[in-house]
């Protein structure tokens, strides 16, 4: 069977073509530089939305790359609240999805501070607050106790996709991971983002969240290449959306003697299709800001105000007057006037589709 890359003797002296990574390096600088400029022209509050926006999507979406989905609402208050960012329609968060905003915002939010153990182990404890991964006891806030292997297909069928660093040498490689992360200095910290979430994954220190704690190690590398905590695009939703060649390129790269320009090249290819997508976010909260300053002297009511505001936020399903009673707490009969009213004004329209029911939109 062909050998994993930490068992050549060159690990962990990663090499990568230069030339080729510089080409697309450039054109991805070139792409932040542009949206950051954009996001900068923004007055405070449409930067915290854009923000609040994006850091919800990250947490939301990461955890999904692991086949667990969360509350987005839930997700959007916890990391309004730990903002201090109000807004209406603030609901209650479960503790799980505290303990992933909780991993999230220490790594963007404190991107300057080192990388140590006992700061991962702090967010591994809060990404599994009662001990479990589903059914499963495990070790939190520890490096794992037992060999790791990465499996799939039916039970008697097994397929082992890969074995993990053995038990023995985790905390010795983790020791010589964090001292590379802290101290390394000369690699641009794009690349430093793309190399150390691919280190840590090999390493695959934790019984359960490895691929999520490699993501936000990302993120924080991110935060520190833009020298600001204000996230503006999310590299979990772009993995999520790429997932199969994610994992792909992962086993690809873990066999081979160190070469790993294949997994920098997509994982620099998948932040400029992210950088992307966050230009489309930015136009939104530009259309919800032009949209309210041209509705400044409209009279509107709170349940008003709070339906509008999320169907700008990215209002999951369609808008009907029940929905619209449930949400704002109140009868069938004022959630029609409300809506009514709205038409009136030019702001909603119903929608063309017809059938039984009867949705509405917002008029372009």
């Amino acid at each position: 069977m062909a050998k994993y890359i930490y068992q050549y003797k060159s690990w962990p002296d990663f090499t990568w073509n230069e030339k080729e990574i510089q080409i697309i390096l450039g054109k991805l600088r070139h792409l932040q530089g542009k949206i950051f400029g954009q996001i900068s022209s923004l007055g405070f509050s449409f930067k915290e939305e854009t923000m609040l926006s994006t850091l919800t999507l990250d947490v939301v979406k990461s955890s999904e790359i692991e086949g667990e989905i969360l509350n987005y609402e839930q997700v959007r208050s916890s990391i309004a609240r730990k903002l201090g960012i109000e807004y209406a329609g603030m609901v209650y968060p479960d503790r799980n999805v505290e303990g992933v905003v909780e991993m999230l915002l220490d790594a963007t939010q404190n991107y300057k501070k080192p990388l140590d153990d006992e700061r991962l182990f702090g967010w591994h404890g809060a990404l599994f607050p009662i001990g479990r991964s589903g059914l499963y006891k495990i070790d939190v806030a520890s490096y794992r106790k037992d060999e790791m292997q990465i499996v799939s297909g039916a039970m008697g069928k097994e397929v082992v996709h890969y074995q993990a660093v053995p038990v023995k040498q985790v905390k010795f490689e983790m020791d010589r991971f964090l001292d590379w992360f802290n101290n390394n200095t000369k690699i641009d910290l794009v690349i430093k983002s793309a190399v150390a979430h691919l280190w840590f994954i090999i390493i695959h220190p934790f019984d359960d969240g490895n691929g999520r704690i490699a993501r936000a190690i990302s993120d924080l590398l991110l935060a520190r290449s833009d020298s600001s905590p204000l996230r503006f695009y999310s590299l979990s939703n772009q993995i999520l959306l790429e997932r199969k060649v994610y994992y792909d390129t992962l086993q690809k790269v873990q066999h081979n003697d160190g070469d790993i320009t294949e997994w920098i090249i997509w994982f620099l290819n998948c932040l400029y299709r992210a950088l992307k997508d966050s230009e489309k976010t930015i136009e939104k909260v530009l259309y919800k800001a032009d949209f309210w300053d041209k509705h400044k002297n409209t009279e509107l009511n709170s349940r008003q105000r709070l339906m509008l505001n999320k169907l700008f936020d990215g209002f999951e399903g369609k808008l009907k007057t029940s929905k619209w009673a449930k949400i704002t707490k109140c009868s069938q009969d004022t959630a029609l006037r409300d809506v009514k009213d709205l038409i009136e004004k030019g702001i909603l329209r119903q929608e063309e589709s017809g059938g039984r029911s009867t949705n509405y939109e917002l008029n372009d």
